[in-house]
C-alpha cells in the first residue's frame, strides 16, 4: 500500500491573505481541500510603500495612497467571499517607517482590516514555512527578497532555523543618483559579510523580483515549461543572468517581454543581491519558490495531521476526485501495480518512485470527463502544468508521461521536446511503463476495485505474469487484457505469460 496516506477528499474551505510589502500589496484567495491548496484569485498592486524609506524614514505618500485604494478594494472582495479565515500581514516598510503605525490605524479605520506587522524574525520564519509548505524536502537557506529587506533563514528536515533580516531590498540600496553596479556590489558584499554561517549548496528564492529574474533565465534558456515554482538555476547560470540584468539599462529592460516598468526599476538591484549571495554563501543552485510569507501564514494555521500530509499526493487526490471516481480505486490500483513499480528501473530513487506511482494512481481517472477525441493531450497538459506543489519539473514530466500512456497515448507524448528536455530516456521509459500498468489495471477491471482483487500481476525471471482467481479467468483475462498486457511487457522488455488460474 502507499506509504503516505491522504484522505480521499476533504470539504473545501476558503482562506484569504493580504501581504503588504515594501513594493507590492497582494490579495490571494485560496481554496483548501485538506493539504491541497489552490489559488483561486490573485491580485497585486505595485504601490511602492517603501520607496522613500531609506531617505525619509517614512512611507511613500503616493505609495500609501495607492495602498489604501487597493486595500479598500481587497476588503470589499473579502467581505463578498467571506472566507473561513483572513490573514493581513505587513512587512519591512510598515515595520520600519516612523509613520507605519499611523498607516495601520488609518487602514483599520477606513477598511476594517487589522494589520499584523511582522517582525523581521517572523517574516523570515513565515517565508521559510511557505517554502516548506510547497517543497517539504527543502534543505538549505530560504531567502525572501522584498522591496526593503532580505530575510535569510535556514531550513533542515522540515524545520525552520535561525533567521536574519538585512537591509538589502532594492529600496534600501537605491539612491537618487545613477545606477552604480560596482558601488552596489561593494555595499552588498559588506552587508553580507557576517553571513558566513548561512553557507549552503541550495538557496530557495522567494519574492517577485527573483521570480522575474527566473523568467528571464527561462527565456534565455528556451526552457519549455513556464512554471516558476521549483524551477532550478545552477549557480553559474544564475550569476550570468544576474550580470546580464545588472549591466542592462533601464530603457532596455523595459523593452523585455513581460517586464513592467516598475519591475525594471528594481530588478538590477535584485540581480546584484543574488550575485552577492552566490559568492558569499557558496551556492551551487537556486531553487525558486512561488510560495512564501502568505503560504507560511496559511500553513501554520493547518492542524498537525493535515500539515504533515504530502502536498503532491493531496493535490493529485483533490484533482482526481473531481471526476467522481471510487474513493477506493487509487489505493487498489497502487496495490495491484506495486510488483511492476518495484521491477521498473529507478527513475528518482526507490522511495520517491513509489510516491510518484501513488500520485499517478490518484490521477488515473483524470480524463473521465474530457472529450475522448482530445483526452490524451488535455490530460497530459493538466498534469504537466497543474498548480500542485511538492514536485520537481522532471517529476511533472514523469507523471504527465504516465497519464499519457494510461490513456493510450504514444511513446512520443503530446510534447516530445519538453519531455526530452526534462527526463532521461530511462525515466521516460519508466513513466510510460507505469502508465501502461495503470491502463491495464483499469481496463481489465472496468475500474472496479472489487474485480481488480481477483487478478494478479507479477514480474519473474524476465516474464510479466498475469493471472486470475479461480472462476475469474474468462471475466478478466480476455483479448483486451492480452493487448494491454503485451504493451506493458514490451515497454518493460519482458515476455508475457497469461495464466488461467491464480
Amino acid at each position: 500500500m502507499p506509504e503516505s496516506v491522504v484522505p480521499a477528499f476533504a470539504a473545501p474551505r476558503e482562506f484569504a491573505a493580504i501581504d503588504i510589502g515594501s513594493n507590492s500589496i497582494r490579495l490571494v484567495l485560496y481554496r483548501l481541500e485538506g493539504r491541497a491548496i489552490w489559488t483561486v484569485f490573485n491580485e497585486k498592486v505595485l504601490a511602492g510603500l517603501g520607496r522613500d524609506l531609506a531617505a525619509t524614514g517614512r512611507l511613500s505618500e503616493d505609495g500609501a495612497a495607492l495602498a489604501l485604494i487597493a486595500l479598500k478594494r481587497f476588503a470589499a472582495v473579502i467581505d463578498g467571499v467571506k472566507p473561513a479565515q483572513t490573514f493581513v500581514a505587513a512587512t519591512a516598510a510598515v515595520r520600519e517607517a516612523e509613520d507605519g503605525q499611523a498607516f495601520c490605524e488609518r487602514v483599520a479605520a477606513e477598511t476594517g482590516l487589522i494589520i499584523r506587522v511582522l517582525s523581521g524574525e517572523e517574516e523570515a520564519r513565515y517565508a521559510a514555512l511557505g517554502v516548506i509548505a510547497g517543497q517539504p524536502a527543502a534543505q538549505g537557506v530560504a531567502a525572501d527578497l522584498g522591496g526593503s529587506s532580505l530575510e535569510l533563514v535556514g531550513i533542515e528536515k522540515g524545520a525552520v532555523g535561525r533567521g536574519v533580516t538585512l537591509p538589502l531590498g532594492p529600496f534600501s540600496l537605491s539612491n537618487d543618483g545613477p545606477f552604480d553596479a560596482d558601488g552596489l556590489r561593494e555595499t552588498i558584499t559588506g552587508r553580507l559579510k557576517p553571513m558566513g554561517d548561512y553557507r549552503t549548496d541550495t538557496l530557495y528564492a522567494v519574492g517577485g523580483a527573483w521570480r522575474t529574474l527566473a523568467q528571464v533565465h527561462m527565456g534565455h534558456a528556451r526552457y519549455p515549461l513556464h512554471i516558476v515554482h521549483q524551477y532550478v538555476m545552477e549557480a553559474d547560470e544564475a550569476r550570468d543572468i544576474a550580470r546580464l540584468i545588472a549591466r542592462s539599462s533601464r530603457t532596455s529592460l523595459e523593452r523585455w517581454k513581460g517586464l513592467s516598468k516598475k519591475r525594471a526599476e528594481t530588478l538590477p538591484h535584485a540581480a546584484l543581491v543574488l550575485e552577492g549571495l552566490i559568492e558569499r554563501l557558496g551556492l551551487k543552485r537556486i531553487v525558486l519558490s512561488a510560495w512564501g510569507v502568505r503560504e507560511g501564514l496559511l500553513f501554520e494555521a493547518l492542524d498537525e495531521e493535515t500539515a504533515a500530509a504530502d502536498p503532491l499526493l493531496a493535490g493529485c487526490t483533490a484533482l482526481g476526485a473531481r471526476q467522481g471516481i471510487s474513493p477506493g480505486l487509487p489505493g487498489a490500483l497502487y496495490g495491484w501495480i506495486e510488483p511492476v513499480v518495484d521491477a521498473l528501473p529507478k527513475a528518482f530513487g526507490a522511495k520517491r518512485d513509489r510516491v510518484l506511482a501513488d500520485a499517478a494512481c490518484r490521477l488515473a481517472d483524470l480524463g473521465a470527463r474530457l472529450h475522448p477525441d482530445h483526452r490524451i493531450e488535455l490530460a497530459f497538459d493538466q498534469v504537466l502544468r497543474a498548480p500542485i506543489p511538492g514536485q520537481t519539473h522532471a517529476e511533472r514530466a514523469f507523471l504527465a508521461t504516465a497519464v499519457n500512456a494510461r490513456y493510450g497515448g504514444g511513446a512520443s507524448t503530446p510534447e516530445p521536446e519538453t519531455v526530452a528536455r526534462l527526463l532521461s530516456e530511462e525515466q521516460a521509459t519508466a513513466a510510460r511503463a507505469l502508465g501502461l500498468a495503470i491502463r491495464l489495471a483499469c481496463d481489465l477491471s472496468g475500474r472496479s476495485p472489487q474485480l481488480l482483487v481477483n487478478a494478479r500481476i507479477a514480474v519473474s525471471d524476465g516474464v510479466l505474469v498475469l493471472s486470475a482467481s479461480e472462476g475469474y479467468a474468462d471475466v478478466l483475462l480476455g483479448e483486451q487484457t492480452r493487448r494491454r498486457g503485451k504493451a506493458l511487457a514490451e515497454a518493460m522488455g519482458l515476455k508475457l505469460d497469461i495464466r488461467n488460474g491464480a
